[in-house]
């Protein structure tokens, strides 16, 4: 089996590499680094079974080339972070819209599967107990540059299902929530490394709102092998998967137990929206998933605990083998 992975410098996405290297397959893996980071795959230089191509996907041409010989596409990626969105939607749009278009006709073309890594923003502020595929979405004005992201996220797996509709591309969705681990930056807003980083630093963690929105964590090795297992299950084409954890916690309560884990003393601060990201910011306040159709289909089930996340998240940031080395070429 040969395998591209698009973002496959990103967080989630050398998690992946791994993962498929282990199976024995040959991995192409295409990027631009303007999120991922080529640490995360230094380990793999001068594999004979890794190929690491540096290249945008909203670059016909590059696409084309990495898919060359590839029966299967892992597209993840994306413009991703609430503090990227926010500072850069026109060239996050770009790469969203424009990046997953290219990967898709690529793939009909060459006849490649593709499994296309969406996310729980595309629920925006629907606040159901359990979000499940096909509630609705409930989005706020398109002027607000929050929701520009589930905007994208949304016409690409509307792309998605219409060449698996009209073309027969074999497409499979999978709509990630707030999935966390080691090599997750904080660079881009993501609430838990910032968290950790900050009580690791003895620096008080800064907790936005009223910090009683809650989230559920999921665990990126678990989520990666929902992933594999999916792409894998031509039952699963057409339709999209929730990928979730299965604990609900307000991020007040986050901060707090990212306390307890590392036994940090440091305090933690309410800060308003309009300090954090300027004055319109909208947010959810809820967003559970409904795991039961990937559950029904391959089984999935969320098992590492929240305590465990944070503490491995915790000794990846005080790992000095986590600072930036060598690059993709």
């Amino acid at each position: 089996m040969r395998s591209l992975v698009t973002g496959g410098a990103g967080f989630i996405g050398s998690h992946l590499v791994e993962r498929l290297l282990a199976d024995g397959e040959h991995v192409t893996v295409l990027d631009d680094l303007s999120t991922g980071r080529s640490r995360n795959l230094d380990h793999l230089i001068g594999r004979a079974d890794v190929e690491l191509r540096r290249g945008s996907v909203t670059d016909p041409a590059a696409v084309r080339q990495a898919m060359d010989g590839a029966d299967r596409v892992y597209h993840l990626a994306a413009a991703v972070g609430v503090r990227l969105i926010v500072d850069s939607p026109l060239s996050s749009m770009r790469t969203n819209i424009h990046g997953t278009e290219m990967v898709l006709e690529a793939a009909h073309q060459s006849g490649a599967e593709v499994l296309l890594a969406s996310t729980s923003e595309v629920y925006g502020k629907n606040t159901s107990d359990l979000l499940h595929e096909d509630a609705d979405r409930v989005l706020g004005s398109p002027l607000v540059a929050r929701w520009s992201y589930s905007a994208a996220k949304g016409l690409d797996e509307a792309l998605a299902h219409a060449y698996w509709n009209e073309l027969s591309l074999p497409v499979t969705i999978v709509r990630l929530f707030n999935t966390v681990g080691p090599r997750q930056s904080d660079q881009y807003g993501m609430v838990l490394p910032r968290l950790v980083g900050q009580a690791l630093r003895g620096e008080a963690l800064t907790v936005y709102g009223d910090g009683r929105q809650t989230r559920c964590f999921s665990y990126v090795s678990d989520v990666v092998e929902a992933m594999v297992a999916l792409a894998g299950e031509p039952g699963a084409h057409g339709s999209a998967y929730n990928l979730g954890g299965a604990e609900e916690i307000s991020m007040l309560d986050l901060a707090r137990r990212i306390l307890a884990v590392t036994g940090s003393p440091s305090p933690v601060d309410l800060v308003p929206y309009n300090l954090a990201y300027g004055p319109g910011f909208e947010d959810m306040r809820r967003r559970v998933p409904d795991n039961s159709r990937a559950h029904a289909l391959i089984g999935y089930r969320p098992s590492t605990p929240l305590d465990t996340v944070i503490a491995r998240v915790a000794e990846h940031l005080l790992d000095p083998r986590s600072a930036p080395s060598a690059a993709v070429t």
